[in-house]
């Protein structure tokens, strides 16, 4: 069994303090920006634009996170304290709010050049799973969205938490929505899936939404709301959504295409 009392300040220097969380958020940005762009893209037109779409991309992670967490998660806390939902260092991100966050920026960058969003989605579908791992990564170093009691051989005390030994259940999520993930989607990468615009978006979505259900059965669910509907979970509930969108999402693109 393993001890986790990691320090969740990486750097200090003087009274700024750079965390594992925010460098996790540019570890995964700056790895994906630079696979995608020097890897995966094969299409000229893309690549000239992928510099210009990164910034849509972590304007819209980083609002659509914010805002996703406030909404989904602690709407009632931040009504009554309105100046928190600015503090975005003190934690508080939702994946599918960030998920909601790249659509939209997608949509709005693709719209500007007259180009299908899909193309950039694809990519980004592709090279997500590593900014995952990294994420669940850092959510372990700060002993947060934790597991349930356990007595497993590879249990861990999260001694700035309880005494409990329990599930690593970001470990979890590290392995199947970042590792797993990353390979699955790159075997369909291999079988030329980006060329059939909008089939890697669907299939991250299904594969994603499967693996964080099954995981949010050993992860300790969120304090201010509990076990919902059918005791399922917030992001059980929301992973199903998404999942459902998925499938809908690969049945439109695989349907054959009219012809005028």
């Amino acid at each position: 069994m393993f001890i986790n009392n990691f320090d969740p300040v990486a750097i200090e220097i003087f009274s700024l303090e750079i965390r594992w969380y925010s460098l996790s958020y540019i570890a995964g940005i700056l790895i994906g920006w630079l696979l995608a762009k020097n890897l995966f893209i094969k299409d000229k037109s893309i690549k000239d634009k992928i510099d210009d779409y990164i910034t849509y991309l972590i304007v819209g992670l980083i609002l659509g996170g914010r805002i996703g967490y406030i909404l989904f998660y602690n709407l009632n806390y931040y009504l009554e304290n309105i100046l928190d939902m600015f503090k975005i260092w003190q934690g508080g991100m939702s994946f599918h709010g960030g998920l909601i966050g790249i659509i939209i920026a997608s949509y709005l960058f693709s719209k500007k050049y007259k180009d299908n969003a899909f193309r950039y989605l694809d990519i980004i579908a592709l090279v997500a799973p590593i900014g995952i791992f990294f994420g669940r990564i850092a959510n372990f170093i700060n002993s947060e969205l934790y597991g349930h009691e356990t007595y497993v051989p590879w249990a861990v005390q999260f001694v700035r938490v309880d005494s409990l030994y329990r599930h690593p259940s970001q470990l979890y999520e590290a392995a199947l929505e970042g590792l797993l993930l990353f390979i699955i989607l790159l075997y369909f990468w291999n079988k030329n899936y980006l060329e059939k615009t909008g089939k890697l978006s669907g299939l991250f979505l299904i594969f994603y939404s499967f693996f964080r259900f099954i995981v949010e059965f050993f992860r300790v669910p969120d304090e201010q709301l509990g076990y919902l509907i059918f005791n399922l979970t917030i992001g059980q509930v929301i992973s199903l959504i998404f999942f459902i969108l998925g499938i809908v999402l690969i049945f439109i693109k695989n349907a054959p295409q009219k012809k005028s």
